[in-house]
């Protein structure tokens, strides 16, 4: 056992293994296939009516007419497959970056592998927080405490036991307390350990690996929720609408087949079927958007409130710091010194109680910093751990019991006031010692005093324990950190620093960073002590947060939500997913959070760092804008469509559009829709302006009233062409062709202005999309004006050129006169 402990497998060997047993996962579900997207769009309602225009045609009309309509019904469900199968690849993509890591030894060294790449007899590192990626049996480790209420249904952790040398891979039944087998799936609630893989994939207890982390939560949005309940009454309105019109137009015309294609052009027209579909498709892909980022969207609904965030409240260390302690200061009692390279007695006895006092498999960062420390100065712990005792909130201390030469001691290690009261410091010596605190924190510098019992040969427990000395720890700020807050900052977003570090060195840090301090320093104890209702006024004006248990971040998270703010919290402990569940955005640390921070959170951050922080509420409010710009022009044209079906028949003229140009119509929006408004880029002055009030819905009557406003402008401006072109006596095809033209040069006029940021090119790269989408628009509406076969199908004539030159100024008059607004005024 001690040759694989000390070197794991060999990386030929794993691979070799996870060829005979298979990849440490659940069997995947097949993706959808195109079966089930195309059933899936034809229970639509656009699409029951489409069939049923064919029908009529085929059946009763013209046959060519009917195959048309076949043939466009089955091109704009191609063009929704097409969608579905974008934000479908989207949302695997997502999936693969949620898949669960695991620490393991390969080849001598300690590496970090996707958790479906264990294999059997692979050797791995857990922690607090994590949770088991395979059955494993532990080998090495210190007070290990796992919850299997996921196996068991106990709710009581169990504690773990250290397996002896060739040991029986046999696994029992999970449960029971002191046994070596651990599980997939069950969290470990405390310790660290060394533990070597025994099952994989289906065939450990749970029968699977992580399928809640590893999940994509795709629920829908509170947006889409209410755009499905609007295009379902908008839909049974439709459908009463389109009755009324055949029943109409039977008993006063006569003629029950007309009324019928009128009926259902008027229907299609009313039913705004693309809501759904832009949304879902915005929602995923500006969900892979936000990943190339390193911001992994766990909940999709989220991408929409992203961009709305008002208030991110952010852990030190990790996040604004680059979480790499070193030992920078050493206080004996003396003065505070650098780390020398030759320690006097003191200081040698310092350094030693502190390796004493940490972990002998390390993970914390400052752990890791006492042991580096250590072995440069070729200071040994001189003896065996036999027992420890982690931090807890009664005890802010790490305690370790050690077996020397002569008997036995105990070391901690921890927040000063804590040793202080474990070493029973006296008054004179505590004001000495706080005084080196205090200075040590002013310099931004974390701070833990380190105590040490006398050899003895008895009980422990009531050894006394002496204080030895303090130990500084330096991590710096990240490089980008200013700049990400500054911008921040710019946008309207307010960035609260929460830390359990000392005031002055939350202070110092904040100052770097560029955090607001103008209100001080609030201390987690004061929070504690309000009132749960006067919570929100005391935290008000501060943004810097200081001696903060994880277990006081939801009593935050709560306080900032009812002062109105739409928080982002960031976390990576075992007990931060309280907070991360509570507020609008939880944030988990994607390379140092633990698992259960990172199930709790809505999204993980791939890199830990800020500044993706800030990138990402950048691309939300881009977004969000887009979002917002493709829903008002799908509102916008439909009104033209709806009213250009209806208006001519109740003026008794002839009608003008038919299901057959409708088709056509959705041909143009769908792809200009998922297309060209999803690739714009962002306003410039996006990140200048504060961020959307929680008040204001993403899609809101203003919006409503501004598309129906756009739309009303292209029917008139094509209702009048037509009107015109019929009063001049001009043929019924020919005055429904140059109508239709007209109908779609505003509808693309609409597209460019509703879609380009202010100040933009229309002809930068990000508009290739909607140039493409423009001239295969234009050249159908040529073909269906100059190609006699297909003008017969559409019952279209070639208008006059002068006649269709100044009918497209109209159009573009009438569909970009906000567009121009907006660059003139807005």
């Amino acid at each position: 056992m001690t040759q694989t402990l000390l070197h794991g497998l060999s990386s030929d060997e794993a691979v070799r293994r996870l060829a005979q047993y298979g990849p440490n996962a659940a069997p995947e579900a097949p993706p959808v296939g195109v079966f089930k997207f195309i059933l899936r769009t034809l229970k639509e309602p656009m699409f029951f009516l489409l069939a049923a225009a064919a029908t009529l045609y085929l059946f009763v009309g013209e046959l060519g007419e009917g195959l048309f309509m076949v043939v466009g019904a089955g091109a704009s469900i191609a063009l929704v497959v097409f969608q579905e199968f974008r934000s479908e690849r989207a949302l695997r993509a997502l999936q693969k970056l949620a898949e669960p890591m695991a620490q393991v030894l390969r080849d001598g060294q300690e590496r970090r592998v996707a958790a479906r790449d264990l294999v059997p007899g692979d050797v791995i590192f857990i922690g607090e927080g994590q949770r088991i990626t395979a059955d494993a049996v532990l080998l090495a480790g210190d007070a290990l405490v796992v919850d299997e209420s996921i196996l068991t249904g106990e709710s009581a952790p169990v504690a773990k036991t250290l397996a002896s040398d060739g040991a029986d891979l046999a696994f029992p039944e999970p449960g029971g307390d002191c046994t070596p087998f651990l599980y997939a799936g069950c969290v470990i609630v405390r310790g660290f350990g060394v533990a070597r893989v025994g099952r994989t994939g289906p065939r450990t207890a749970v029968g699977g690996l992580g399928a809640s982390l590893a999940a994509i939560k795709s629920e829908p949005s509170p947006l889409q929720k209410r755009t499905g309940e609007l295009v379902a009454k908008l839909g049974a309105f439709a459908l009463a609408f389109c009755a009324l019109v055949i029943l109409a137009y039977g008993l006063v015309h006569g003629d029950w087949f007309e009324g019928a294609i009128a009926g259902i052009t008027l229907a299609i027209g009313l039913l705004p079927e693309e809501f759904p579909m832009v949304l879902a498709i915005f929602l995923a892909i500006g969900a892979y958007r936000l990943a190339r980022q390193n911001v992994l969207v766990r909940r999709s609904s989220v991408t929409e409130t992203f961009g709305s965030t008002s208030l991110l409240c952010v852990d030190k260390t990790g996040t604004l710091t680059q979480n790499r302690m070193v030992v920078a200061r050493l206080y004996a009692g003396g003065a505070v010194e650098p780390v020398p390279d030759a320690p006097d007695a003191e200081q040698h006895r310092l350094i030693r109680a502190a390796l004493r006092a940490s972990s002998v498999s390390p993970v914390d960062p400052m752990d890791r910093a006492v042991h580096a420390l250590a072995a440069r100065l070729e200071i040994p712990a001189g003896g065996t751990a036999t027992e420890s005792f982690p931090i807890t909130p009664e005890l802010l201390a790490f305690i370790q019991f050690w077996r020397v030469e002569g008997g036995a001691l105990k070391a901690a290690k921890g927040a000063p006031e804590a040793i202080f009261r474990l070493a029973s410091v006296k008054e004179e010596l505590r004001a000495r010692y706080a005084a080196a605190v205090e200075e040590l924190a002013q310099a931004g510098l974390r701070v833990l005093a380190v105590a040490e019992s006398e050899v003895i040969q008895g009980a422990l427990e009531e050894a006394p324990y002496r204080l030895l000395g303090l130990v500084a720890f330096e991590d710096p700020i990240r490089g980008d950190v200013p700049a990400a807050v500054a911008a921040a900052r710019r946008a309207g977003v307010g960035v609260a620093m929460i830390t359990g570090d000392y005031p002055a060195t939350a202070l110092a840090i904040a100052r770097a960073a560029g955090i607001d301090t103008s209100g001080g320093v609030l201390m987690g104890a004061e929070i504690a002590e309000t009132p749960p209702g006067e919570v929100a006024a005391k935290i008000r004006d501060a943004r810097v947060f200081a001696r903060v248990m994880p277990t006081s971040k939801l009593a935050l998270v709560e306080a900032f939500k009812a002062d109105g703010h739409i928080v982002a919290m960031t976390g990576d402990g075992v007990n931060d997913g309280p907070a991360l569940a509570a507020a609008h955005i939880g944030v988990a640390m994607g390379q140092r959070g633990s698992d259960v921070a990172r199930e709790a959170a809505h999204i993980v951050l791939l890199d830990d760092r800020f500044a993706s922080i800030v990138a990402g509420i950048e691309l939300g409010r881009r977004i969000s804008s887009n979002l917002r710009k493709a829903l008002t022009y799908v509102t916008a044209i439909h009104i033209p469509i709806a009213g250009l079906a209806l208006t001519p028949i109740v003026m008794g003229l002839p009608p003008m559009l038919l299901p057959a140009h409708v088709v056509l119509m959705e041909l143009i929006i769908d792809p200009t829709c998922s297309l060209a408004f999803e690739a714009q880029p962002g306003e410039k002055d996006a990140m200048l302006k504060p961020p959307r009030p929680q008040s204001e819905p993403l899609f809101g009557t203003r919006d409503l009233l501004l598309g129906v406003a756009q739309g009303f402008a292209v029917f008139l401006a094509v209702l009048s062409v037509y009107v015109l072109a019929i009063s001049l006596n001009r043929p019924e095809a020919e005055a429904r062709g140059l109508s239709f033209s007209t109908l779609i040069v505003g509808n693309l006029t609409l597209a460019l202005a509703d879609a380009l940021p202010k100040g933009a090119s229309p002809f930068s790269p990000e508009n290739l999309p909607f140039w493409a989408i423009a001239g295969v628009a234009l050249s159908a509406v040529a073909a269906g004006l100059y190609f006699p076969p297909l003008a017969a199908l559409l019952r279209f004539a070639p208008p006059a050129a002068e006649d269709l030159a100044i009918a497209s100024l109209l159009a573009m008059s009438a569909g970009g006169w906000y567009g121009m607004w907006r660059r003139l005024f807005d």
